[in-house]
């Protein structure tokens, strides 16, 4: 936990201490309650794990389904209006905007979401669609639509794919 907190001070200029990150920014509690929405989904506990994160999403205004996999020392800046979805993959140190959409194209119970690399950062109101893969190290401009693969340490501009 040391470490995901040290990740958000290291980010944001703003924050004065370790506990005011922890008890009032939105994004550390969406993703400690993720990973325990995520326990529970991984047990098929699927109600309770449904339940915590329609909690965490009250709470936060950030929505994470229970089954999406989030890497380590994720960092959600301000956060509302976050949506990831069920099959959406994050990998490690990444940072994710407000208003940003991991979402899916289909309907089908198969692979939907995006799979983020690590490194990655996804500027506001980005949305981000499909079983598509966004490379490590890439950047997603603010209000870009995503609907194909990134490269490695690409810089999307809106709309640019």
């Amino acid at each position: 936990m040391t470490d995901f907190l040290k990740a958000y001070k290291n980010y944001d200029p703003a924050a004065k201490s370790m506990l005011e990150i922890a008890l009032l920014y939105p994004g550390p509690k969406a993703v400690a309650l993720h990973r325990l929405a995520h326990g529970l989904y991984q047990m098929e506990l699927f109600f309770l794990a449904r339940l915590v994160s329609e909690i965490s999403r009250w709470l936060t205004g950030i929505e994470i389904h229970p089954g999406a996999k989030l890497g380590q020392r994720l960092v959600i800046d301000h956060g509302f209006g976050v949506v990831i979805g069920e099959t959406a993959e994050i990998g490690d140190d990444c940072i994710i905007f407000h208003g940003v959409t991991l979402g899916g194209v289909k309907f089908d119970p198969v692979k939907r979401h995006p799979t983020v690399g690590n490194g990655v950062l996804i500027g506001a109101g980005a949305k981000v669609l499909g079983p598509i893969r966004i490379g490590d190290y890439a950047k997603i401009g603010a209000n870009a639509v995503v609907l194909k693969d990134v490269p490695t340490g690409a810089v999307i501009k809106t709309n640019s794919l």
